[in-house]
């Protein structure tokens, strides 16, 4: 063989063996940022699990009422990032229909707006709606006292 040969033959190698560095460096690379991504995901699932928990606890010992609580526990179910999403509107039908009736009703600046009659009304309202489903609703959030969900 030629030294011309034998030149080209090492660079070669050396272009093949740097690639191949970098391809496994770019692999460690993706590697750890998966690990890093569930690690996250399951810190968020850690998290709104806790809040789950917390906020029917508060509703239990109604440190919470009714409407407040079916508005988060529902947001907070809905935002669950997992694989397996369980449908919890099967599982708590009152707490879904109990969010179903007050999503839409104004709150903060929207409901100052309204005049004192319309606030009167749509408390009524509100308060009637969770009077006739408080005690399924009681009955469905005992588990969430103890909610757990895997990734």
């Amino acid at each position: 063989m030629s030294y011309e040969l034998w030149i080209a033959l090492i660079f070669a190698l050396l272009v093949i063996a740097s690639l191949a560095f970098y391809a496994g460096k770019l692999l460690f690379a993706l590697n750890k940022q998966s690990k890093n991504q569930l690690a996250m995901r399951q810190q968020r699932v850690d998290s709104i699990t806790e809040s789950v928990q917390v906020i029917a606890m508060a509703m239990e010992q109604q440190q919470c009422n009714l409407s407040e609580g079916a508005i988060r526990l529902v947001n907070l179910l809905h935002s669950l990032p997992v694989k397996d999403v369980p449908d919890c509107q099967i599982q708590f039908p009152a707490l879904y229909e109990l969010y179903d009736l007050v999503k839409d009703l104004p709150t903060h600046e929207e409901r100052k707006a309204l005049t004192r009659q319309v606030r009167k009304e749509q408390d009524d309202e509100r308060e009637e709606h969770e009077s006739r489903l408080e005690t399924a609703i009681l009955k469905e959030i005992a588990p969430l006292k103890s909610f757990q969900i895997a990734i």
